[in-house]
């Protein structure tokens, strides 16, 4: 077998892609007549194909390069050593997607979903009319040069094992349980991401920034982490205070401050859980947190539905992964906190009505909420100012009297009405 060639592809017209998009639909209905996509070693670079659906595609060895894929469908494509150069696949859905070999440099994949996508490293093996074999130029690149953008991204249990994703910007993404053995990861960004068992083992990490990042669970084993920006991770170390530091157990705490709430403070005593690390203390469900304190406290991945939070001061905390479906949130303080990823879904974040006539709003100046569900959410009268909703989701949320100055929206789950006052109230829609 010969070494490394470059292949020749093979041109399609307007007409002819038309028709093979058109059955292809029909295919994906199962409808008489339609026939499953087969465009391998097509040249489709510079085109725009953008909000349609090639789930099931075979697309092997073609060229998107330049192309604009913008909400494209390509859940459990085979795209194997295809060219995704400068491609623009923003909000791109490619679940399970065969993606071995594809080159992505300088590719946009903002808010893209590679949930359990293969990104290995794969070449492509072709023969000449001679019978002699030739290796292609298929790659495992993510990034060179200019970089690929996965921000926001979902990479949820996707193989990147032995990827080049040098200086990639993965910042925002979610990784869980993302395969990166052997990685070449060398300064990529990391910032802010949810790695959580996320496997780095004999990576090549050096000068990479994981600012933010959630790691606990993550695996390091022989990886070379040299000049890695590690500040302010979330590891599995202990964030803070121990449960164990306490006079009496948290169950007797929870009690005194029920008494405290249901007596108007004549009994018990109220909640100060500030600067510990609650993580495995158990359901918070439907816990009363009326006026508690939890400055800096680290709730991540507690079950907190329905919980009473009115009035709450949880500034600086970390709910991250947090379920906070239906929770009463009236009057909350989460100025500064961390809600990335946290399922707030018909929350009640509206302002808290005293009996004296004074109305207290919620608080979530300069909180992080990227990817955050706020679906079916009450916020009148919230206060959003600086705070970073990227990704977050919307869907039939009243945004009317919602404080946005400043607040970062782009990737969000909005209707055009939406986006359009989000804009008016001073927030920042553009990615």
């Amino acid at each position: 077998m010969s070494g490394h060639s470059s292949k020749k592809l093979v041109a399609v017209s307007r007409a002819q892609l038309a028709e093979v998009i058109h059955r292809h639909a029909w295919f994906l209905e199962s409808r008489p007549r339609g026939q499953r996509a087969l465009l391998i070693d097509c040249d489709l670079s510079g085109i725009s194909l953008a909000g349609l659906d090639l789930s099931q595609a075979d697309l092997t060895g073609s060229s998107f390069q330049g192309a604009s894929l913008v909400g494209c469908r390509f859940d459990m494509a085979t795209a194997f050593c295809c060219d995704f150069r400068q491609a623009n696949l923003e909000n791109a859905n490619l679940t399970r997607a065969d993606l071995r070999g594809s080159r992505f440099t300088g590719a946009v994949l903002v808010g893209a979903n590679l949930f359990e996508a293969d990104l290995r490293e794969g070449g492509q093996i072709s023969r000449d009319s001679k019978g002699e074999f030739h290796l292609q130029d298929g790659t495992n690149r993510l990034s060179s040069g200019l970089g690929a953008d996965f921000r926001g991204a979902n990479l949820t249990n996707a193989i990147l094992q032995q990827v080049m994703a040098v200086r990639t910007d993965f910042s925002g993404a979610t990784m869980r349980g993302t395969r990166m053995v052997r990685a070449h990861l060398q300064g990529a960004n990391f910032t802010d991401c949810d790695l959580e068992a996320a496997d780095f083992s004999q990576a090549d990490t050096r000068d990479a920034c994981f600012r933010g990042a959630v790691l606990s669970k993550a695996n390091f084993n022989y990886a070379n982490t040299s000049g890695a920006d590690m500040q302010d991770i979330l590891s599995d170390k202990p964030q803070g205070r121990l449960l164990g530091e306490l006079a009496v157990s948290l169950e007797e705490l929870r009690r005194q401050h029920l008494r405290f709430i249901a007596s108007h403070g004549a009994t018990g005593a109220l909640l100060d859980v500030s600067g510990f690390d609650l993580r495995g203390s158990g359901s918070w469900a439907g816990a009363c947190l009326t006026m508690a304190k939890a400055v800096g406290t680290v709730f991540q991945r507690l079950d907190l539905s329905r919980a009473a939070l009115q009035a709450a001061k949880c500034q600086g905390a970390d709910f991250r992964n947090c379920v906070l479906d239906a929770a009463d949130m009236r009057g909350v303080c989460l100025e500064g906190a961390r809600l990335n990823n946290a399922s707030m879904r018909k929350a009640n974040l509206r302002a808290l009505q005293m009996d004296d006539g004074v109305q207290i709003g919620a608080d979530l100046s300069n909180a992080r909420l990227c990817h955050v569900d706020l679906s079916g959410a009450l916020l009148r009268g919230a206060r959003f100012a600086g705070a970073d909703l990227s990704f977050a989701d919307l869907t039939d949320v009243d945004l009317t009297g919602v404080d946005l100055a400043g607040a970062r929206l782009g990737g969000c789950k909005l209707s055009p009405a939406q986006s359009a006052m989000a804009t008016s109230l001073g927030a920042i829609v553009a990615l």
